[in-house]
């Protein structure tokens, strides 16, 4: 949804009617610091004092004051109370890094104090804070979210490049609203039809770079009258070299920030690194993880969490079969054909939520489908029992599936394992998806699952695919949690 709407322009670039543009981005809300400090210093603090003072350990609230500083002493140093980065972030890795980074700090402080708390005591104290700072984080996250989407809080945006480039650049930052950014005008370089709802404040020609010191008073007035923060050049060869290097002059002496789009899609940030080579700036894209410590390290995880869930799960899912068994005519489990890591076909276990007729009745059911894609969705699927329909809700009809894992077919997190009809119609592009192993959740399951869209769910499991590390997978499964309770898209 655009934050900008537009009428006709003329042949100048200029709008021919008024244009409704978003209002004047305003700071961050003055309570996002002062609320982050207090969560941190209280949720490291108070919880130390009391249980070093109940356990009358000595020292109980100089050492509560010690921890909640470096708490925050370590958070400030990394950057986490800027106004630039609060609320722009949900995810539990970070937060994690900062409390192991604090005890850390905190162990070193005992040794050299010649202190002897109860190790576990100490952190059993400090149990609370990670939990406590990834609350506020995520509250936050949601109302500066809530904001951008009546466009407040943004960074307003004039993007330049060639008329194409300029218009995926500008149609992409408005297909999602999370982020700060909001286009609000184009310069474009040449002539040609530009397909984005902003307007287009002016044209520049093809010009050679000694003949381009023009570009500047062009740029900067657009940008001056549609208030732009910064100006974002689209990568193409029209702007490049001496001509943008001359604009970059420009735009920074009348105060105007200048951002480059290079035209990567979905790339994590942590793939990406800046160098240099005989004094020109390059950007390493590094290649995605398939072996190493990381893969390694992301099996052992699938082996033990498979062992340890059928373990600990073995009463549930004893309870879970016999309400299948009893409640309808047919086997406990449902045992389907699926496609894993480079095409090869598996067996994938669940517990059975139809009746037995279900997959001779898909064919009748066609015209019902409720997904754009090549899967099949209904959300009322006559096919589904009552225990069933809420075995799905809950998602534990797919608890089965830690046999997969188990047995190596399978992965805790990765992408949705598809059918092998599904795969006889995969394109290069969605093929993909099945160079890592299927998992038992993914960003398809914390992303809304059956109400994505098949384009959002293929674009979902590429970025994964792409980027996994070991880490995310930790981060996902965690989300999941959350994703479970929720219920959204499942059905």
């Amino acid at each position: 949804m655009w934050h900008a709407r537009t009428t006709e322009t003329n042949s100048a670039g200029t709008a021919a009617g008024s244009v409704a543009t978003p209002p004047h981005p305003r700071a961050k809300a003055r309570w996002y610091p002062a609320v982050a400090l207090t969560v941190d210093i209280l949720g490291v603090g108070l919880p130390t004092a009391l249980i070093m003072g109940v356990e009358r350990q000595p020292y109980a609230y100089v050492g509560a004051l010690v921890a909640a500083l470096c708490w925050v002493g370590v958070r400030a140093l990394r950057r986490r109370y800027a106004r630039r980065e609060l609320g722009e972030s949900r995810g539990s890795l970070p937060v994690l890094h900062d409390w192991l980074i604090l005890l850390g700090v905190l162990a070193v402080l005992r040794a050299a104090a010649d202190l002897h708390h109860p190790a576990l005591l100490c952190l059993s104290a400090l149990v609370p804070a990670p939990v406590l700072t990834l609350t506020c984080s995520k509250l936050t996250w949601r109302h500066l979210v809530a904001a951008r989407r009546e466009a407040q809080v943004v960074t307003r945006v004039l993007v330049l490049g060639e008329p194409t480039a300029a218009g995926d650049v500008a149609e992409h930052l408005a297909g999602r609203t999370e982020h700060p950014y909001v286009v609000v005008g184009v310069v474009a370089i040449g002539e040609g039809p530009v397909r984005t709802g902003a307007p287009v404040a002016t044209r520049l020609g093809v010009l050679m770079p000694e003949a381009a010191d023009g570009d500047t008073t062009h740029v900067v007035a657009a940008a001056r009258e549609l208030e732009a923060d910064v100006v974002l050049v689209a990568a193409g060869p029209l702007m490049a070299g001496e001509r943008l290097r001359r604009l970059s002059w420009g735009l920074h002496d009348a105060g105007t920030e200048l951002a480059l789009a290079p035209g990567l899609v979905e790339f994590a940030v942590k793939r990406l690194e800046t160098t240099s080579a005989a004094g020109m700036a390059l950007l390493r894209v590094a290649p995605p993880v398939r072996s190493g410590v990381q893969q390694v390290l992301k099996s052992v995880m699938d082996r033990a969490g498979a062992a340890f869930g059928l373990l600990a799960l073995s009463p549930l899912l004893l309870g879970i079969g016999a309400a299948v068994k009893l409640t309808s005519a047919g086997p406990v489990f449902y045992k389907q054909e699926r496609v894993g890591q480079g095409r090869t076909p598996f067996v994938m276990w669940k517990f059975r939520t139809m009746f037995l007729d279900a997959d001779a009745r898909k064919a009748e059911l066609s015209q019902a489908n409720e997904h754009d894609g090549l899967m099949f969705k209904m959300r009322r699927d006559p096919r589904v029992t009552r225990v069933g329909r809420l075995l799905r809700r809950t998602s534990l009809d797919e608890l089965p599936q830690l046999i997969n894992v188990l047995l190596g077919s399978m992965s805790l997190v990765g992408p949705r394992p598809p059918l092998p009809d599904e795969v006889a119609r995969y394109g290069d592009v969605e093929l993909r998806r099945l160079a890592v192993r299927p998992g038992m959740t993914g960003l398809w399951q914390i992303s809304g699952r059956s109400d994505l869209s098949w384009d959002e769910t293929v674009e979902l499991d590429l970025h994964y695919v792409d980027n996994w590390s070991f880490t995310s997978d930790v981060d996902v499964m965690a989300r999941t949690f959350r994703a479970v309770v929720d219920g959204r898209g499942a059905y």
